[in-house]
């Protein structure tokens, strides 16, 4: 039987209508996956993965270990050059997941005596990994440049006051500490995005080292679908770039790109790298038939950004800015207060035919309730101007219900 005081947490769940459930496929109009160009359905990248599997003569269903034992093929290699080469980075190194990549790098690389300044909305393998770290750290307001140059201002220890330490994280030298920014250049939730500009001057000239996770960004950023870092022209300012690939690449696994030194150190001390199977080569050899298609294809890129204005001038056309979080990129996140308001109107759109998911605190801050919407190549005009219109609906019906 399941232990009482994880019966009492499950019960609470149920209590606070917050239980999660796995959910099923349906055959809604989709404005809810990461999948953002469409390619987790892409048949020139199905295609593809089976002729790069053959090229290396690899007829494996799994890695058989760790890369460090006996999971490291030549198709691995190949795809680290072919990504590091693809996002103007010295290196890369493959990891099974974001939240892989985000655990090993921030629970190995900062040490006893450093400070990790984070925006407060980071994600949370990002917030994972910090916690499994020895160094302290700080989260400094979303987006707010003051806040973090405040921090960085008082970085040493004994300046910072008590309450904003981390539990057990108080009397250490400030001696040959450094000091690391972390930051998205999408933000999951919000679909924000920083001034990265700043923030790698600010990191500049502090003598800090900056960590940018491009989940959200990859494929949807930049002329090619580099990101927001290289967009921006910005990565020999960035100590470290996380990128994943079950987003707008449709695939699974992430890459940490950075310098061979780190890349070294890593493969040395990150223990969700070392102490894992790697990724299976089928899985390595369709990372790199989705960066093929993301080379040659600009049609899915433009067909997106065409969607996402068309949806920010529905939501204005509606008169629906008030509710919605700004945002340039394909995440768009409508405001609505309380777990059971969100939920009901999700529920009812759902009715309506279009899959928009409900964000709950506690996983967005209590009042911040919010549908999120996922804008994608694939969708329509008229789909994307009808779910706006019964959006305005169901948000005018509420507002009446509670007047």
């Amino acid at each position: 039987m399941l232990p009482d005081k994880l019966n009492k947490r499950l019960q609470n769940r149920v209590d606070e209508n917050l239980l999660r459930k796995l959910g099923t496929p349906n055959t809604f109009i989709d404005f809810s996956s990461n999948d953002y160009l469409g390619f987790s359905k892409n048949k020139n990248i199905f295609n593809e993965t089976s002729e790069i599997l053959k090229r290396h003569n690899l007829e494996v269903n799994g890695a058989t270990g760790s890369r460090l034992l006996t999971g490291n093929y030549e198709i691995y290699q190949d795809a680290e050059v072919t990504i590091a080469n693809f996002h103007n980075s010295e290196n890369a190194l493959l990891f099974n997941s974001g939240y892989d990549a985000n655990l090993g790098f921030f629970s190995s690389v900062p040490q006893r005596g450093d400070v990790i300044l984070y925006d407060e909305l980071c994600h949370a393998s990002i917030r994972d990994g910090i916690k499994m770290s020895n160094a302290k750290s700080y989260k400094f307001a979303h987006n707010d440049l003051e806040d973090l140059t405040r921090l960085i201002n008082k970085k040493s220890t004994n300046s910072l006051p008590l309450g904003e330490m981390s539990a057990g994280q108080r009397g250490s030298s400030s001696q040959d500490q450094n000091i690391y920014i972390v930051t998205e250049s999408i933000f999951s939730m919000d679909g924000d995005q920083p001034d990265l500009k700043a923030i790698a001057q600010i990191a500049k000239e502090n003598n800090c080292h900056l960590i940018v996770d491009e989940a959200h960004a990859i494929g949807v950023c930049g002329k090619n679908g580099e990101g927001l870092v290289q967009e921006l022209g910005l990565e020999n300012e960035v100590f470290a770039r996380i990128i994943t690939f079950g987003k707008a690449l449709g695939c699974h696994g992430a890459s940490v790109l950075c310098k061979s030194d780190l890349k070294s150190y890593l493969i040395n001390f990150a223990r969700s790298f070392i102490y894992t199977t790697a990724l299976p080569p089928h899985s390595v050899a369709t990372i790199c038939a989705a960066y093929k298609e993301l080379a040659i294809n600009n049609q899915t890129r433009i067909d997106l950004k065409s969607n996402i204005a068309i949806l920010l001038s529905a939501i204005k056309e509606n008169q629906l800015d008030a509710h919605f979080i700004a945002s340039k990129s394909a995440i768009h996140c409508c405001v609505i207060p309380g777990n059971n308001q969100v939920k009901n109107i999700s529920e009812a759109i759902k009715n309506m035919g279009f899959d928009v998911k409900p964000i709950l605190s506690p996983t967005v801050a209590e009042g911040a309730e919010r549908l999120r919407i996922c804008v994608h190549s694939y969708n329509t005009n008229t789909e994307i101007t009808d779910l706006v219109s019964a959006l305005r609906t169901l948000l005018e019906m509420d507002v009446l219900k509670h007047e």
